[in-house]
């Protein structure tokens, strides 16, 4: 079954910007929509520079948006639970453009991950 809302850490705010190889730190997020092709832009700015907690409050802004999955670089073990509790997918390793990791999705190329790729505070 393919995710039909998708949350990408995005360095910009288009699906040409580069994925983002941070989760709670990451300047924005596109969410698309798998079905029709939609896409709009949130700004992760409150989290960017936060001493403590920026994977846990991303995670939980991430699914307020009402995602089904998460497409990012890495995500560490507290961004990984809050998102595992809000029954969120995470593919984490990916590199390259918002659009192509779209498509990677799409195309069955891109496996969720069973556990964080990363430990805490990772810069």
């Amino acid at each position: 079954m393919i995710n039909v809302k998708v949350a990408i850490s995005s360095q910009g705010k288009t699906l040409a910007s580069e994925v983002d190889p941070r989760f709670g730190r990451a300047p924005y997020f596109i969410v698309a929509d798998m079905e029709n092709g939609d896409y709009s832009c949130h700004d992760n700015k409150q989290n960017v520079n936060a001493a403590q907690g920026a994977g846990i409050q991303t995670a939980r802004n991430v699914i307020e948006l009402g995602v089904d999955a998460v497409i990012t670089g890495n995500v560490g073990p507290k961004a990984f639970a809050a998102l595992h509790a809000g029954r969120v997918a995470m593919y984490a390793g990916v590199k390259g453009s918002v659009q192509v990791a779209l498509d990677q999705l799409r195309n069955g190329q891109l496996q969720p991950v069973s556990r964080p790729n990363v430990e805490g505070h990772w810069v």
